[in-house]
């Protein structure tokens, strides 16, 4: 098809952000000047970074972690939203998301400092109890208080919700079409301009090499993936996770490869893909399909090999 004066120009930008890059590919009217957006962009993801960083010493987290039992904490308004929806996730998936995993978390070698032996033994002997009962969040004031001690880690959240930030700022300028993403969570929004669905590789769980497992056609939805194959520790010879079990205090022992789950933020997405690989297949499907999302399970096989099950309208239908 000839391309005429008043076809919209492909943009892609980047940035680095919590370890990785951002990225965001969208369509602009002919002479829009993406630099002011780019450096939107960047300021959203630093944001969400400053406030909610496990790695910055002077992150509103790491603050809110240092602060005694019992004493109100102003935090801005984004964290709060933050900790508000893990909250609702970890109720909604009977403690297998849970945000009080801070501590296990950092012994195991998954935070910024290495595993330690003893940190790893206090993590598993611990009594735990859900990050709910530790903290009251007064929204309205902003503020919220630890009534118990907990070690916030907002890793299996903050990155979607990071994805969700570019979208406002997208929006903010105008741009109502686009493909957004932080390492691995997505979010498309609305078509492209030649009306069709934006398109992402479900990654296959392979340690060795990058490569496609399938093909999702996003419109107006996230996706997010967890898996075992990127971020893992070894430990008498078993290679763990870097996903916590909230019920142990250390890795979760029996988990999928990986989980996909497509749901309306990206936020959601990346929450609830970690809870789904905490949970049994059949488990984390009755859940899927009781909050209305979809979710893709791969599962490795005795000799190696992946099969597929699926729940919800875009994966359902898939099979070994």
């Amino acid at each position: 098809m000839q391309k005429t004066s008043t076809d919209p120009e492909r943009h892609a930008l980047n940035g680095p952000t919590m370890g990785t890059r951002w990225s965001a590919l969208f369509f602009a009217p002919k002479g829009f000047d993406p630099a002011p957006l780019q450096a939107a962009l960047q300021a959203a993801v630093d944001e969400v970074d400053g406030q909610m960083s496990t790695w910055k010493p002077d992150s509103d987290l790491i603050r809110l972690n240092a602060a005694p039992v019992g004493e109100w904490l102003e935090v801005p308004a984004r964290l709060v939203e933050v900790l508000r929806l893990g909250l609702d996730i970890g109720e909604a998936s009977s403690g297998a998301f849970d945000i009080g995993m801070g501590d296990a978390v950092s012994a195991w070698g998954f935070g910024s400092e290495a595993a330690r032996p003893e940190r790893i033994r206090a993590a598993l002997a611990v009594p735990r109890s859900p990050a709910s009962d530790a903290l009251e969040l007064d929204i309205a004031a902003g503020r919220l208080r630890k009534l118990a001690p907990v070690t916030l880690d907002l890793n299996g959240i903050a990155k979607g919700y990071g994805v969700d930030r570019l979208v406002e700022t997208l929006a903010g300028f105008g741009i109502g079409s686009a493909l957004v993403g932080i390492d691995g969570e997505m979010r498309a929004t609305a078509l492209r301009p030649d009306d069709e669905a934006w398109t992402i590789a479900v990654e296959a769980p392979d340690r060795t090499r990058r490569a496609p497992h399938s093909i999702l056609a996003l419109q107006d939805a996230a996706v997010a993936t967890s898996g075992d194959y990127r971020h893992w520790v070894t430990v008498n010879g078993r290679d763990l996770s870097h996903t916590m079990d909230p019920s142990k205090g250390g890795p979760a022992l029996k988990t999928p490869a990986s989980v996909t789950v497509v749901a309306p933020s990206t936020a959601e997405a990346d929450a609830w893909a970690t809870a789904l690989m905490v949970l049994s297949v059949e488990e984390g499907s009755a859940l899927a399909r009781q909050h209305g999302f979809s979710a893709l399970f791969l599962l490795r096989d005795a000799d190696g090999g992946i099969r597929a099950t699926g729940v919800g309208a875009l994966f359902s239908k898939q099979a070994a």
